[in-house]
Order: C-alpha cells, then sequence, then structure tokens
C-alpha cells in the first residue's frame, strides 16, 4: 500500500494556524477598543494585569515620535 501524500494534511495544519492568528488578531483588537473606551475596564486591567496596560501605553509612547525623537 503507498504512503498518503502529506499535502491534505499541510493544508489543514495551514489553515488551522491561520485561524488562530486571525482569532488572536481579533483578540487583540477587542481588548485595546475596550480599554481604549471604558475606563471602568481599564482600571479593572490596571489592578489585575498591571503588564498589559503598561505595554499598551508603552506602544502609544513609541508611535507618537518620529525617527529623530520630535513629538508629532
Amino acid at each position: 500500500m503507498p504512503p498518503k501524500p502529506l499535502e491534505p494534511l499541510a493544508r489543514r495544519l495551514m489553515k488551522g494556524v491561520i485561524v488562530v492568528e486571525l482569532l488572536g488578531v481579533l483578540g487583540a483588537y477587542a481588548l485595546f477598543h475596550r480599554m481604549n473606551n471604558s475606563r471602568e475596564f481599564r482600571s479593572t486591567m490596571n489592578d489585575k494585569f498591571p503588564s498589559v496596560l503598561e505595554g499598551k501605553h508603552g506602544s502609544e509612547r513609541g508611535s507618537r515620535t518620529d525617527r529623530s525623537g520630535r513629538w508629532l
């Protein structure tokens, strides 16, 4: 009996990886949107997971400077 080709398995795995990546991006966007719009949720996140809020503020600070270090 000849061995089955691995192409269908590779396609399945690739589709699974793409779905997981898409869910991760959508989850990160939902978290960002909720933290950006709800002061109460942001306070709760700061109490329970302070590193998440520090990461959000760090990314915002980095995006407001251009390469020469000036504020936009």
